[in-house]
């Protein structure tokens, strides 16, 4: 087949620019930080003549990008050339140019190519660009009036200054301004840069995760604890404006509803709220008594809020996941006091979110440390680690990749010691089947899983090997066979839980390069314009013969997580990726590989609140519990699909109608917004 190619004639004047000579100018160099270990680095070569050269890099948990770029700038400073190649996190390929010149756009990647009239302000983001190009999108849009241009895909990008902070430098005080770049994500995108008429960066900042100019490395703390509140600000006024307050009594009549503790639909029956909890749940009518507020439950189904027990929570995550019906998460490795920071937030009703249940993160030190919670090197550190955890609260431990073999089982038996589970990943040159004998209360992730059988001696599953061997030998594990059997019996005997978080893998065993993202062609449309074209980007690049073994060995994955499930072993759901939908998502694949969906309701209920220790405030429709409930426009029960309608959420005295948050955040709604009739209208 013919390989597609830009318009020559655009290209090729452009692209003369690109490699046009120009004098010398000196490099600007920034760090990339994470939990304060120096993780890589972006180089910036900007020339007189506009050309300006990227060199991205940094490595976490054993992969990272490696990244350059070349474009070439036109007026107001916006892009009209662009070159990027090298690899993504997982290792694809990364290829992509565009041109524009004469009113015309061109442009060719991995994925799709296009050639078209544009306006002359437009604006066009690559499909996997460095921080650098989103700083000269940001400064072109500085220097127009009013600060807004229309992109390529449908949307308009937005620049407002939001804050500014005097840094103390390494040379002096540092005037910085706080930028916030709306339309490119549903979530802003902000960059520190320097509050002068140059607006050169200064930083990206994140919690545990940096990018600051070098030399200035210091200055990341103030400026991440300055975006921190301009971002609680943002979230502070969307909670006031979403959030339904529920004074008093509240009614959800004529409902159909889950229960969690039978596996079986019940109703239609009305459900009472008071207070933040439920009140009672009666025959219809059975109460004479007027509630403040009604709401018909008539061909609707209640559901006890949903469990998403694998996620890193920021607060960002926050309304995607009320939007989903998902009221409580577990948070699996992040920055502690960020964490913690969320969660007292999210409690006070600060900001909207899913209750908040954290598990302490423990990696060893090694050139491929996950940055997150403690990284030790000694099992003293790790088992002080331990200690911290327990006297601040925590129900569980999760270890990680670079833990070694030896330090596990002392670990997980001073862990249990405390009152603490362990959970985790299995570390480099172990077995699942030798981490549960060791204490291991619960496996995290489908792959840790099937490595257990397909792992070779040398295989460093530090590295990228943790999924490449399963994709490769995965697909000929025999489920009959006695390996298998023993190892479910193993897991039966111990009662160890398995978190599969199956749509974690689904896109990198499955997708070809140029074709939609399995995860999300269901909900495609309902996305946010500029993400539409970033669903034909793989993670992986598999073709031929090695996209056929992964795919075999991804069904693999599905069969060994329904046949746990069969002997009795425990599931939780959790996702490892896109907060709300991806949960719908993750269940979604459980009814595909075999498990019934009132079964897969179970596990993203009472499962997940029961393994978080929560199962006496949530989990379950029953007087006495939390009001954190979802009530869906249909019956998941029957169509597993059905959970994306959800046209009101509960979380505790407070209601939220995810269409409103979802128009908020820049999709398209599932369904309409329910209505909160007030008992005025009403006579019982």
């Amino acid at each position: 087949m013919q390989r597609p190619h830009l318009n020559n004639s655009i290209w090729g004047g452009v692209l003369a620019v690109l490699l046009c000579s120009a004098a010398a100018a000196q490099p600007v160099e920034y760090t990339v930080t994470m939990q304060g270990a120096v993780a890589g680095r972006m180089l910036v070569d900007a020339k007189p003549d506009g050309r300006v050269s990227v060199d991205f890099s940094y490595r976490n948990n054993g992969r990272g990008p490696d990244i350059l770029e070349s474009f070439a700038l036109g007026a107001l400073g916006a892009p009209m050339a662009y070159e990027g190649t090298g690899r993504s996190t997982m290792g694809a390929e990364i290829k992509e140019r565009f041109a524009v010149a004469a009113g015309r756009l061109a442009w060719l990647s991995r994925v799709d190519q296009g050639d078209e009239a544009i306006a002359e302000s437009t604006l066009f983001l690559p499909l996997e660009p460095t921080p650098a190009y989103g700083v000269q999108v940001l400064q072109s849009l500085i220097q127009r009036s009013e600060r807004v241009a229309p992109v390529v895909g449908g949307h308009r990008l937005a620049a407002e200054k939001v804050a500014t902070l005097a840094l103390p430098g390494p040379s002096g005080p540092v005037a910085a301004a706080l930028w916030m770049l709306t339309g490119a994500d549903s979530e802003p995108w902000y960059y520190w840069l320097r509050d002068d008429a140059s607006h050169a960066l200064l930083g990206l900042v994140y919690p545990g995760w940096e990018l600051v100019l070098k030399g200035h490395e210091s200055l990341g703390a103030a400026m991440l604890d300055r975006q921190n509140k301009a971002q609680d600000e943002r979230l502070v006024a969307l909670q006031r404006r979403l959030a339904q307050p529920l004074p008093g009594t509240t009614l959800i009549s004529n409902v159909r509803w889950f229960d969690a503790h039978a596996t079986a639909m019940r109703g239609p029956s009305d459900v009472w709220l008071h207070g933040g909890r439920i009140a009672a749940v009666t025959p219809p009518g059975a109460l004479r008594t007027r509630p403040d507020q009604v709401i018909d439950g008539s061909a609707r189904t209640l559901l006890p809020g949903l469990f998403d027990m694998h996620v890193h929570a920021w607060s960002g995550q926050g309304l995607y996941n009320v939007a989903a019906g998902v009221t409580s998460v577990r948070s699996m490795g992040g920055d502690n006091a960020e964490v913690a920071r969320l969660k007292g937030r999210i409690d006070r009703g600060e900001v909207a979110g899913p209750t908040v249940y954290p598990a302490g993160f423990i990696e060893g030190k090694s050139p491929f440390s996950a940055r997150y919670g403690f990284v030790v090197d000694s099992l003293q550190e790790a088992l002080e680690a331990v200690d911290w955890y327990a006297v601040r609260g925590y129900r569980q431990i999760k270890l990680y990749n670079s833990i070694r073999p030896e330090w596990v089982k002392p670990l997980t038996a001073h862990a249990h010691r405390r009152g603490l589970v362990v959970a985790g990943h299995v570390p480099a040159f172990m077995r699942a089947e030798e981490v549960v004998r060791a204490g291991y209360d619960e496996l995290t992730h489908i792959n840790q899983v099937m490595l257990n059988f397909v792992v070779r001696d040398g295989d460093d599953t530090r590295t990228l090997a943790r999924f490449t061997r399963v994709g490769e030998d995965g697909k000929r594990l025999d489920l009959a066979g006695p390996r298998v059997r023993a190892f479910l019996a193993l897991l039966r005997k111990h009662r160890t839980t398995v978190d599969p978080t199956l749509g974690a893998f689904e896109a990198m065993f499955n997708q070809q390069q140029g074709q939609p993202n399995p995860s999300w062609v269901d909900v495609a449309e309902h996305l946010p314009a500029v993400w539409r074209r970033s669903l034909k980007v793989a993670e992986m690049d598999l073709e031929g013969d090695r996209l056929t073994s992964y795919r075999r060995s991804y069904q693999r994955m599905l069969d060994l997580t329904a046949a746990m499930h069969r002997a009795g072993v425990p599931l939780v759901a959790g996702t490892d990726g896109f907060a709300g939908l991806g949960l719908h998502r993750e269940l979604a694949l459980y009814v595909r590989a075999g498990i019934p969906p009132l079964q897969v309701l179970r596990i993203a209920t009472l499962n997940g609140a029961r393994v978080a220790g929560a199962d006496h405030l949530a989990g379950s429709i029953e007087p006495g519990k939390a009001a954190d409930l979802v009530l869906i426009d249909g019956d998941p029960s029957q169509r597993i699909a059905d959970l994306r309608r959800a046209s009101l959420v509960f979380k505790g005295g407070v209601a939220y109608a995810p269409a409103q948050i979802y128009e908020a955040l820049g999709f398209k709604p599932f369904v309409d917004a329910v209505r909160l009739e007030s008992s005025a209208a009403t006579s019982r």
